[in-house]
């Protein structure tokens, strides 16, 4: 009986043990993908519209992809994680002069950004976080422009994602998760994030 009863004491104590080593704080790494709105690129380009408006242009037609982001961070503690994030967005419109369309840009933005989480609640299925991320944004610009004269510009510039609040859900390993902040990543973003 006494065998028996060890047994299954050290059967529970190994349970146990498995389980911790698959609990939400003993992952060290996590990949998410993202998708937000309205980050800084989309902001630059509407205060570009109001110097272009003043110059007698206009720009209709606009389309705005993304921001579409991917994330990589591995946890040097439970509540903090280190990483980078990359992000991708496109902006198209068509420019009209005197009411006549002559032609049409294309911005596209690849943003690439060192990066911190601070997971301030872990919980199995359910956390709150934050993040900081500062990096730089290369734009590209490619105007083609009816009359032929196309013309095609790149620059580099700072950028940032601030985001105060972030809430994710689902199991230890994956889960659904919304951010509200502001940066290159959006004022708003959601996806799926997985931790192993």
């Amino acid at each position: 009986m006494r065998k028996l009863t060890l047994l299954i004491l050290a059967a529970m104590m190994g349970t146990t043990g498995m389980k911790a080593q698959n609990g939400y704080d003993e992952t060290k790494q996590e990949v998410a993908v993202g998708l937000g709105v309205l980050p800084n690129s989309q902001f630059l380009d509407m205060f570009e519209k109001v110097g272009g408006a003043l110059a007698g242009a206009k720009f209709e037609n606009e389309k705005f992809f993304g921001p579409i982001s991917a994330e990589y961070f591995y946890h040097v503690k439970p509540w903090l994680g280190l990483g980078g994030i990359i992000v991708y967005g496109q902006n198209k419109q068509d420019t009209y002069l005197n009411h006549e369309m002559i032609g049409k840009n294309k911005n596209t933005y690849i943003t690439l950004m060192p990066a911190a989480k601070f997971n301030w609640l872990r919980k199995q299925h359910f956390g709150m976080y934050s993040k900081l991320a500062l990096g730089a944004t290369l734009r590209n610009e490619k105007y083609d422009r009816l009359d032929g004269r196309n013309s095609s510009d790149s620059e580099l510039h700072v950028n940032w994602q601030i985001s105060p609040l972030g809430l994710e859900a689902g199991s230890p390993t994956v889960r659904g998760f919304v951010e509200l902040g502001f940066g290159e990543q959006g004022i708003a973003l959601a996806g799926l994030r997985y931790k192993f």
